[in-house]
């Protein structure tokens, strides 16, 4: 197997072109990056130290199988995340990029990563949704690795999440392609 070397977002979404991913999946992919760009900046902004790599290329790919179900681009399933992992893993990106198509419908679970949760998060904020779990546990995790505590960094991730969900209708416009 051929390995693919994913340097940035651009390269991810031609992987996705080449895959045969129809331009509605292309779209959803700069849209759930943009999201993804404004998590990091802030987490950056904290000085928090994480796979931003993992979380970029993530956040653009997560959503690969739907281009082998491509009815789950317009109504809801889930069959699309492990046949996106099997789809990015056969392509050769890296598993810790390809896990992100399963672990983002699954964020809950105990092995789910920082990175995984943080492209599931990007993709509930960019259309405008608030999911509250998924933030804390985020929230959490960030004042954990540094050393604080959660009301520490509660207000500047929460305005981050309110100010990034703000802009989902705006998205979700530019998404109708």
């Amino acid at each position: 197997m051929k390995r693919t070397m994913l340097e940035s977002r651009a390269d991810a979404h031609e992987l996705l072109r080449s895959l045969g991913a129809p331009p509605r999946l292309i779209r959803h992919a700069e849209l759930v990056g943009e999201a993804a760009a404004l998590v990091l900046q802030q987490l950056q902004a904290l000085g928090l130290t994480c796979d931003a790599k993992t979380i970029e290329l993530g956040a653009a790919l997560h959503d690969a199988g739907k281009i082998l179900h491509p009815q789950e681009l317009s109504e809801s399933g889930s069959q699309h995340e492990t046949a996106g992992e099997r789809l990015l893993l056969e392509h050769g990106v890296q598993p810790t990029v390809a896990r992100c198509c399963s672990s983002h419908g699954q964020w809950n679970l105990p092995d789910v990563s920082f990175e995984e949760r943080t492209v599931a998060l990007a993709d509930k904020l960019w259309k405008g949704k608030r999911e509250t779990d998924l933030e804390l546990s985020i929230i959490d995790d960030v004042a954990k690795r540094l050393g604080i505590s959660r009301w520490d960094v509660f207000e500047s991730l929460d305005s981050t999440f309110e100010q990034i969900a703000a802009n989902g209708t705006e998205r979700l416009q530019r998404s109708r392609i």
